[in-house]
């Protein structure tokens, strides 16, 4: 590795809010397949994967023939290269299992968030025609199966493997992840461990179906909330994502020594790509010490498993601080990581340098839509850069930011949209060349629809939205894909939600809500109506009934005249440190 860091800008003073990454490390132009069977042959016997919560480790060679087994299996299903097979789960062992499995075979992997309930599910599988899915059984008080045969009765009467549902008409099999020694029996459903047991990992097919595969072949949908109300399809390559995790992992100096601790979950790109594949491209161990987020399974993990390494957004960093046992743990190991999801207090990133020995911490910025980061400080970034900059662009990749209206690239300091050009930006929205034509332009530039500023050293800073976005606790939110649901309600007329300051989880959402003549509704009413249909996260915490909205003199919704009413009734503040 270079003295210099990676994502150091090649003009030291610019003119223009227009910055080009280094060039000098060359772009990754293989399959994710090719590149991890060469990284297993240079360290087969090094620890790849360990699953704290489920006492599971891989070395890269094991790891290699556990997906290889898998790969098999998921041919032996019937799946064709560019077909698409769903995950819904929490962070564990076979998620990492099928995000290689498929990539190895051509297959596309489509994540799909824990937090989805009936309608989204519905939509998300059917969206993209998803032939396969793999589920979680249940977590907590969900029941994943039991939201999918709500979706699909036919699985009681279905041979595994072959189900014909009317509300999932492309959907053929649904696996459950099941448990060693779990007896429990699910009509029309396949095991996990039974269709890892079907594969062979020296299966002929494997190897020639490989050769068909190119680098800039899709592997991954991810679904981001449109305005419209209806989730859209980013689609991911091979080239998108390696790279992506190949050049954040330089960004933190990722060697075969170092093992990182990834509780952010894996349905997201932060963990995806900025965990595992940043690992994987560096020879590093993965750690995962729980399946979704606890503060206390991450202290014992780091301490542990000595892990160099730790990712995640604000709020986790925060809870893992304040937790009362902090202090009994070893967090010494420690060296570098990643915050993302949303901007960081500065006092925060203090305790985290300080007290968890993150001298090297970095901060990164990006889209689910651009594979995802764009920018990202480096290990050496000055600690004020790195709170109040999203850091430099990534190399083989460009930012500028430009005046929305003149679309002109505006001068250095001076606010205005942020886009992105380079390997990173996605395939393209799912089957939508029209939405697509929408975020990307005629030049390659990817429209993030943030506003921000660059300085003459090329530092990007976050300011504010263009969309109409709420970033609740890093989970990033579309108020009219709620409006859209509640519309369905038959005793609302019309629904308006904003998003509102919170001190845990940076907004909240609030709904001001018009019934229909005659009709009375409670608040308890709306969060039940929601209950099960959407994501926890996206019922408003704050539900008020009105008889109008505040409007302009043309009839157009003066949101911010909600929020600002919301604000003053709650006694609520902006937090000025994020």
């Amino acid at each position: 590795m270079t003295a210099t860091p990676v994502n150091t800008p090649i003009t030291p003073v610019l003119t223009s809010s227009l910055s080009c990454g280094t060039t000098d490390v060359p772009l990754i132009e293989q399959t994710l397949g090719d590149f991890f069977d060469a990284m297993v042959e240079r360290l087969p016997d090094h620890e790849a994967l360990v699953s704290v919560h489920q006492q599971l480790r891989y070395t890269y060679r094991e790891l290699q023939t556990a997906s290889k087994q898998l790969a098999s299996a998921l041919l032996g299903l019937g799946l064709e290269p560019g077909d698409r097979v769903g995950i819904w789960s929490h962070n564990n062992a076979q998620w990492l299992l099928m995000q290689l499995a498929t990539a190895q075979v051509g297959l596309i992997l489509v994540n799909i968030n824990p937090a989805y309930r009936v309608a989204e599910l519905e939509y998300a599988l059917n969206k993209v025609g998803c032939k396969a899915l793999v589920t979680m059984a249940r977590f907590k008080s969900s029941d994943y199966l039991g939201m999918v045969r709500e979706l699909a009765p036919e699985l009681d009467t279905a041979t595994a493997g072959a189900l014909q549902a009317a509300r999932l008409p492309q959907l053929r099999t649904v696996v459950w992840l099941d448990e060693p020694g779990q007896a429990d029996e699910a009509p029309g459903l396949m095991r996990f461990s039974s269709l890892l047991a079907a594969g062979d990992a020296a299966d002929p097919r494997l190897a020639a179906v490989a050769r068909l595969l190119h680098a800039t072949d899709p592997i991954n949908i991810q679904f981001t909330s449109g305005t419209t109300g209806f989730p859209k399809g980013a689609t991911l390559t091979h080239r998108n994502i390696l790279n992506n995790g190949f050049f954040v992992g330089e960004a933190i100096k990722l060697t075969p020594a170092d093992r990182l601790c990834v509780p952010v979950p894996l349905y997201h790109c932060f963990g995806m790509v900025l965990g595992n594949l940043a690992c994987l491209t560096h020879g590093a161990t993965i750690v995962y010490p729980n399946d979704n987020f606890d503060p206390l399974s991450v202290l014992q993990a780091v301490q542990d498993e000595k892990c160099t390494g730790l990712h995640g957004v604000p709020t986790m960093f925060i809870a893992v601080l304040d937790h009362p046992r902090f202090g009994e743990f070893d967090l010494t190991s420690l060296r570098t990581g990643i915050m993302a999801g949303s901007p960081c207090p500065i006092e925060v990133m203090k305790r985290v340098v300080r007290d968890m020995h993150m001298a090297e911490v970095t901060i990164a910025y990006g889209m689910t839509e651009t594979s995802p980061v764009s920018c990202q400080s480096n290990t050496s970034t000055p600690l004020e850069k790195r709170v109040a900059t999203v850091g430099l662009v990534l190399p083989h990749l460009q930012v500028k930011v430009v005046d929305p209206a003149s679309g002109e690239t505006v001068a250095p300091d001076v606010s205005g949209e942020l886009c992105t050009r380079g390997y990173s930006v996605m395939h393209g929205y799912w089957e939508d060349p029209a939405r697509t034509a929408e975020a990307i332009d005629a030049e390659g530039w990817m429209h993030t629809g943030d506003l921000a500023t660059m300085d003459a050293q090329g530092y990007v800073n976050i300011v504010g939205r263009i969309k109409d976005m709420v970033i609740r606790g890093g989970e990033n939110i579309y108020p009219r894909e709620i409006e859209e649901f509640l519309y369905r309600h038959p005793q609302i007329q019309d629904v308006q939600v904003v998003g509102i300051p919170d001190s845990k989880y940076g907004e909240e959402l609030c709904a001001w809500i018009v019934l229909r003549p005659g009709q009375t509704l409670s608040e308890d009413d709306v969060r039940a109506f929601c209950k099960g249909q959407i994501a926890h996260y996206k019922v408003p915490r704050y539900i008020r009934f009105v008889s109008e909205f505040p409007m302009t003199v043309t009839g157009k919704i003066q949101k911010f005249k909600i929020r600002d009413e919301m604000k003053l009734q709650l006694g609520l503040q902006e937090d000025k440190t994020a």
